[in-house]
């Protein structure tokens, strides 16, 4: 085909495509050429300086002897390109390839030189730690891999690429540890992620909801992360990772409950701090989800339960409030919610000081209104204070949501609706799973060796495996803990 003819039929294929460039020169003596691409999507200083001035300088007038040259002489002052057919040119050139053409040639030469304005590496908005390292991943897929990898440095480390999105044609990464995932595990994340048909794919949410084993559950059974710690952590434990292009979230699978509430910052202090830490952690869970519905029942149902000092004080601050506790409550946590969505959508320079400023005036009014109680105020602001230190948002925004039939039943039957609905969340949760991982591993099923990393934060030198759940290979550390301890004793003796 000659160059008038291939850039013909690429002009076919992407007709109203204005962004497409084709420039078209003489290689060498007298072989015509051309070079496709996507305008703002490849490296146009390497295409000026390396490839036009190596094609110009080739002295073979023949395009046979032209193309010979390129591949068997690697001509190109580029690490990798290849020959494809004409026809898979249009994905090249939409994937920000540049497309090399030849005339009297059927096929093109793909060369990978793709190159975009991206964000730099930043520290990471959300998820912050003061011994941890500043690093969040960004938009780009191949500057995330290389985070991770840089922590990796092992030939274990493995990472495999698909594409997902008829439309899009987004580039996905699953990463793993050969021999220390299961290999079972690894066989199905692959599977889900090469099932999933859709024209397209702009986050790693959408792979997010297709991997979830119960798409009704308000749990999250996917956790999420935009640290490359914490994903080189969880494939040391034998997790596997799915990195999506276009987003600087990372998947990471299967989840357990207690590894929804540990944060980075947990590996980073000392073991003591650390699991005095979890513990206070694992209490405000609990206050954030009963507190509100507790105060219902126990002032509604079980008055006797409160201390008379305390009951006085309550009811007299409650005499002037014409709504029953449950409506109260209602009012007060769907105001926090409110003023809580408004601080993430207001600009960031004055979403904090509205969300304060806002809940210490609707607070103080409500109060001097008669609308709710003072100690109503006091307990929604305990609550939302205990909200905010779940690490995982969605787990956090679960245990919001589950707050609210909760406090239904304690209006409702008082205690009994509380011990109710406790109840049939634990049912949910122990019938819960995470690619057939249990939600509650290891506490049910109880696993006693990796409790060491779950209700505590054991000495790195005691947490010699790794979890049972989703490790092949236990072994953690190589040798005796600490043998310089056992060398001290023995010189002692």
């Amino acid at each position: 085909m000659t160059i008038q003819e291939q850039t013909d039929w690429l002009r076919t294929q992407l007709n109203g495509c204005f962004d497409v460039v084709y420039h078209t020169f003489v290689a060498g003596p007298n072989v015509p050429c051309a070079l496709v691409y996507l305008r703002g999507m490849v490296d146009l200083q390497t295409i000026q300086d390396d490839v036009l001035h190596a094609l110009q300088a080739l002295p073979q007038s023949d395009a046979t002897l032209f193309y010979s040259q390129l591949f068997d002489r690697k001509q190109l002052p580029i690490s990798e390109y290849e020959a494809i057919p004409l026809e898979d040119g249009v994905t090249a050139i939409l994937q920000s390839h540049v497309l090399l053409l030849v005339d009297g040639e059927q096929r093109v030469i793909d060369l990978p030189l793709a190159s975009y304005e991206k964000r730099s590496v930043s520290e990471p908005p959300n998820e912050s730690a003061v011994r941890g390292p500043r690093e969040a991943f960004i938009e780009n897929a191949q500057v995330n891999l290389s985070l991770v990898r840089r922590r990796l440095k092992t030939p274990e480390f493995k990472s495999e690429a698909m594409i997902i999105g008829t439309k899009t044609q987004t580039n996905v990464y699953m990463l793993y540890l050969q021999g220390v995932s299961k290999q079972s595990l690894v066989d199905e994340v692959r599977r889900r992620l090469t099932s999933i048909e859709i024209d397209g794919l702009l986050g790693s949410s959408v792979v997010e909801e297709f991997f979830d084993d119960s798409p009704f559950s308000p749990f999250p059974q996917i956790q999420y992360t935009e640290r490359p710690d914490v994903v080189a952590g969880s494939l040391l434990e034998g997790r596997v990772a799915v990195i999506v292009d276009g987003t600087p979230i990372v998947l990471l699978a299967p989840v357990t409950l207690f590894s929804l509430l540990q944060s980075s910052e947990d590996y980073y202090q000392r073991y003591v701090a650390a699991t005095w830490i979890r513990w206070i952690r694992y209490l405000f869970i609990l206050i954030s989800l009963l507190l509100p519905s507790t105060y219902i029942a126990v002032t509604t149902f079980h008055p006797e339960m409160i201390p008379t000092k305390l009951l006085i004080t309550i009811a007299a601050s409650r005499e002037v409030v014409p709504f029953p506790a449950l409506i109260e409550a209602f009012i007060m946590e769907i105001s926090f919610e409110a003023l809580r969505e408004a601080a993430v959508r207001i600009p960031k320079p004055i979403g904090q000081a509205v969300s304060i400023i806002g809940a210490l005036i609707i607070g103080t009014a409500a109060v001097q209104a008669g609308i709710v109680s003072a100690a109503m105020v006091i307990i929604v602001a305990l609550t939302g204070i205990a909200s905010f230190i779940i690490p995982h948002f969605d787990l956090g925004l679960s245990l919001r949501l589950l707050r609210f039939p909760i406090m239904v039943l304690a209006g409702m039957f008082g205690l009994f609706g509380i011990t109710c609905g406790m109840l049939l969340i634990y049912i949910h949760l122990v019938n819960l799973r995470s690619f057939d991982t249990p939600y509650l591993n290891p506490v049910t099923p109880l696993v006693f060796g990796d409790l060491k990393d779950t209700l505590i934060r054991a000495p790195w030198w005691l947490m010699r495996s790794r979890p049972s759940a989703y490790a092949n290979d236990r072994k953690r550390l190589q040798r005796n803990e600490r043998p310089w301890v056992h060398m001290q004793e023995e010189n002692q003796d």
